[in-house]
């Protein structure tokens, strides 16, 4: 970490290289857009810095954003940080409840109030009398406007500046077990780790390859905020683009047309079975196997998705199965499977042209140490690596082995390569009445890999045996009410099951498959604002009916 350059101050020279760079590309309705450049972008920013500094706030206090992504995220980003305050991000979807505990657990003075869709049932959760700003795209809210702000108040000059140990932003973990907790992230890990993504993305664009981007996944996540958010500023030649809405996606792929495109497993599963949708999975099959059209319906389809021109197209904050990646490198788009977690700024491993394989995460980024515990632990050091959690002083001791490696709680294997398998989680782990303990990752992706799956949950606590929840796949689910369809699909299922428990040891083997009655989804809580499931509160869910079908002898039941 000998680099004495900070985050900011690759902003600051962004600025005065380029000031008239278009930077940031944001949706505003009716198929309009409004471009920033660098210098239009710092100087909304600096204004609000000044607007900030104006309140009185003590240096490095806690500022929070709660927001889809927009340019006034990034915005008021570097408003908070050239102030002299730490960003607190807040996933727009959380509810009243959670909103409130991350305001109030980290002190939060000021919020800013952003693009949102839930915000009739969020803004409950905001403790009284805490000060706010609304974002243009803001719900209508009695709250101060941000362009208001713009007009009378003058920038902030020079190159603030910030400590290499000044917090830049807590992250609060998305909750997939519990309470989130505050990751500390200060600026020398976080810019260390950026400039690291940094390198990784052009070694893999080309030389003079322009870097186009859509942002979407949540910027309270650190997926997201690191490697698009901190890398477009790091980097200074990437053009952020935002999505409108969920309705209008494919669209907004299509106006982007990216070169780097990064998601998550759940969204490429749903960009497949949207293809599947178009021409049955053994069709396209067929017609990828013919040499010359092959590769012309390929090139069509990653058309229609908006991704023919990714030179970069990755996937991470969960398992990704095999044959999906399997299967979009088939159409001829390398996808890569990465891993990182909060707590390393999303700085771990990655695979690369040369070591790569589907079902592996990829090998150590530059700087990143690796080893595993003798209980198949994951164990980490990163550029990246957090200075602690937020007033949880017991989980620091607790998470980090004697030499300052950090505790992942992922099981995994790595190849005499260096290729790591993350082979499930360590608290997932789960015992049945035989005394043998099941990891569920691996078994899910099995079910996973399906067309007709969606999403999966392998459970089984004290159980005879362990057992699978799945969510069907959307365009499935209308058709259910047709008797043929329904008995097809229970055929089918029957087959997946026999198919899964042939890969499996005996103490592993499911006993049945559950259809879920509806859709896991952020709303409903099965989901975190990460699409990861959460276990306990679908597990609850289905435990009154657990009994009787254990007690049945069946090999599929709808719930």
């Amino acid at each position: 970490m000998s680099n004495s350059k900070l985050i900011l101050d690759y902003i600051y020279d962004h600025e005065a290289a380029h000031p008239n760079q278009v930077f940031l590309t944001q949706p505003v309705g009716a198929g309009q857009l409004t471009h920033y450049t660098w210098a239009q972008t710092l100087e909304q920013a600096r204004r609000m810095a000044t607007h900030l500094q104006g309140q009185g706030f003590e240096r490095g206090e806690r500022i929070a954003i709660l927001s889809k992504n927009c340019a006034h995220f990034f915005m008021a980003e570097l408003a908070i940080w050239m102030a002299g305050y730490t960003t607190v991000a807040i996933f727009p979807t959380e509810t009243a409840q959670t909103v409130r505990f991350v305001l109030e657990h980290s002190d939060a003075r000021l919020l800013f109030v952003g693009k949102l869709d839930l915000w009739a049932q969020q803004a409950s959760g905001l403790p009284v009398g805490l000060p706010c700003v609304a974002f243009p795209l803001a719900p209508r809210t009695d709250f101060e406007a941000w362009d208001a702000i713009m007009e009378r108040t003058p920038a902030l000059t020079g190159r603030p500046a910030r400590a290499p140990d000044d917090l830049a932003m807590l992250i609060y973990t998305s909750g997939s077990t519990g309470q989130p907790k505050g990751v500390m992230l200060d600026f020398e890990h976080i810019t260390r780790a950026t400039e690291g993504m940094v390198k990784d993305v052009a070694s893999r664009l080309g030389e003079g390859v322009p870097n186009r981007v859509l942002s979407y996944l949540p910027l309270a996540h650190s997926f997201e905020r690191a490697w698009v958010e901190a890398a477009s500023w790091v980097d200074g030649d990437t053009h952020v683009f935002f999505a409108e809405s969920p309705d209008t996606f494919l669209q907004d792929l299509q106006r982007v047309r990216p070169t780097t495109f990064i998601s998550v497993p759940r969204l490429w599963l749903k960009f497949q079975q949207g293809v599947f949708t178009k021409m049955p999975p053994k069709k396209l099959d067929f017609l990828l196997g013919i040499p010359i059209l092959g590769r012309l319906v390929a090139r069509k389809v990653l058309k229609g998705l908006g991704l023919d021109q990714v030179r970069l197209a990755g996937s991470g904050s969960a398992p990704i199965p095999a044959e999906l990646i399997a299967w979009y490198r088939r159409l001829g788009l390398n996808l890569i499977e990465g891993y990182g977690m909060t707590e390393d700024f999303a700085y771990s491993h990655n695979s690369t042209a040369a070591l790569n394989a589907p079902g592996y995460v990829g090998v150590p980024l530059p700087g990143v140490q690796v080893r595993i515990s003798p209980q198949g632990e994951v164990l980490i050091k990163s550029p990246g690596q957090l200075s602690g959690y937020f007033k949880r002083p017991d989980l620091d001791a607790e998470s980090f082995t004697d030499d300052g490696f950090f505790r992942t709680g992922d099981l995994g294997e790595r190849r005499a390569d260096g290729l790591l398998k993350i082979t499930g989680r360590l608290k997932e782990l789960f015992k049945t009445a035989k005394g043998k303990y099941v990891a569920p990752a691996p078994i899910e992706n099995l079910l996973n890999a399906h067309p007709m799956v969606e999403l999966s949950l392998v459970s089984g606590v004290g159980q005879p045996s362990a057992y699978a929840m799945v969510v069907l796949a959307e365009n499935l689910r209308p058709q259910l009410g047709d008797p043929l369809i329904r008995a097809q699909v229970q055929a089918e299922l029957e087959q997946l099951l026999q198919s899964v428990n042939s890969q499996l040891p005996d103490y592993e083997k499911l006993r049945m498959i559950v259809v879920a009655p509806d859709p896991w989804t952020i709303e409903n809580g099965c989901l975190t604002p990460t699409m990861k499931i959460k276990r306990g509160r679908i597990e609850t869910l289905m435990s009154p009916q657990l009994e009787a079908w254990y007690a049945s002898h069946g090999a599929v039941y709808w719930a």
